[in-house]
């Protein structure tokens, strides 16, 4: 029953999509597991740690013109398959480097692939749910957050035997290998959009000037930028509750140092278990209400938590951001596949680009005034998202 299970074409190509998905959470997180290891290595200061850390981000937002050919003249699949191909290789680098330009050069280069392997494995989950009309996209991101989980198991483990980075890295690189053969054998396949546009013309003349057309970027439509707008601040949401709802327990809410980490245990597992079931609740109600109540439910939450004040309402409130924001992603992904894979990749470099200032611009705001209106400033962005899902063209239900 197994056997027929994986035979079956789409849970063939949904395990291999999702191996991609898990390879690029683990292939993160493996790397920011050791960021003390590899500062003790190099010798570094807190502030060159944070270059360093700036240096992934910047290539990933920077990757857009890149990423916009590649995806063109490869496809999605030969670009997902090179790019996790080169992301494991990459930590092996990562753990010989010898100073710290070559390891800004290596992080830098693994921005841009970062940047190229999330939007072909979204492209390839967009195509899945759009070959076989079944949504999928949400539990592809939940393999994200399971790859993360399992690079962080493995570094727990790693640490218990060696304190090496080398052999650390060595082990989960021969892992992402792994993931990456699995992923071959399911990808689905198509032919990269230059060949394909001018494959549908009848004569060569015609199918040059339109491969030439083709190849020109063009001005984002009013769809795309909308959809450019929710995927930043819906990154911005996710990426700040991360990085600052720690320190909100403990320094506002006064919670103790060892409840203070409940608060990314509880927003990290609402989004898994939202993402589990959220591709029920697209079939049953459509993308644009789950995107418009979940964006509603985050920032309507973290409000009225701010407001309550205290860890009760505090962790309440994070569960509401975890649940509403974890859909966000996965759908914007989708809408912007219907609109091409320049549209796709430029929606991907925005949501880079959330992740990557988000967190900095909400210690400024807290910095600046208090933590308060810097997460208020979090609940705002996910009412921008809500506003926005009103304006993006949502494809229609599928089962």
């Amino acid at each position: 029953m197994r056997v027929l299970r994986v035979r079956d074409p789409f849970h063939r190509s949904q395990l291999a999509i999702a191996a991609l998905f898990c390879s690029l959470g683990f292939q993160y997180a493996t790397w920011a597991s050791r960021i003390p290891a590899i500062k003790e290595d190099l010798d570094l200061s807190a502030a060159e740690v944070g270059v360093l850390l700036m240096a992934a981000g910047i290539g990933a937002a920077v990757s857009f013109p890149l990423v916009a050919v590649l995806m063109r003249r490869l496809g999605s699949q030969r670009l997902a398959l090179l790019s996790a191909l080169c992301l494991a290789l990459l930590l092996l680098a990562l753990a010989g480097a010898p100073n710290y330009p070559v390891a800004l050069l290596v992080m830098c280069v693994d921005g841009v692939l970062v940047g190229c392997l999330n939007v072909a494995m979204n492209a390839q989950g967009a195509e899945l749910e759009k070959r076989y009309e079944r949504n999928a996209m949400a539990r592809l991101h939940a393999t994200f957050s399971g790859g993360s989980l399992l690079a962080a198991l493995l570094a727990s483990g790693m640490n218990a035997v060696t304190s090496a980075v080398a052999a650390h890295f060595g082990a989960a690189a021969l892992f992402l290998l792994l993931l990456v053969v699995c992923a071959r054998t399911g990808l689905l396949t198509e032919r990269p959009a230059e060949a394909e546009t001018a494959g549908e013309e009848s004569g060569a003349v015609a199918g040059a000037v339109a491969v030439k057309k083709k190849s020109r970027w063009t001005v984002p439509s009013r769809v795309t930028l909308w959809m450019c707008v929710a995927m930043a601040f819906g990154t911005v949401t996710e990426g700040a509750m991360n990085d600052w709802s720690a320190l909100y327990l403990e320094d506002v809410a006064e919670a103790s140092a060892e409840l203070a980490p409940l608060g990314i245990a509880v927003v990290s597992g609402m989004m898994v278990v939202a993402r589990l079931f959220a591709d029920g609740w697209r079939s049953r109600w459509g993308d644009g209400r789950v995107v418009l109540s979940g964006s509603v439910l985050a920032g309507a939450g973290l409000a009225l938590a701010l407001l309550s004040g205290g860890l009760v309402p505090a962790l309440l409130g994070f569960a509401c951001v975890g649940l509403g924001i974890a859909a966000v992603t996965p759908c914007v992904y989708v809408a912007a596949a219907g609109q091409g894979s320049d549209s796709l990749t430029l929606v991907a470099a925005m949501g880079t680009t959330g992740l990557l200032a988000g967190p900095p611009l909400i210690g400024f705001i807290a910095h600046a005034s208090s933590l308060v209106w810097g997460l208020a400033a979090v609940a705002a962005s996910a009412l921008v998202v809500s506003a926005c899902s009103t304006r993006i063209r949502w494809p229609a239900t599928t089962g």
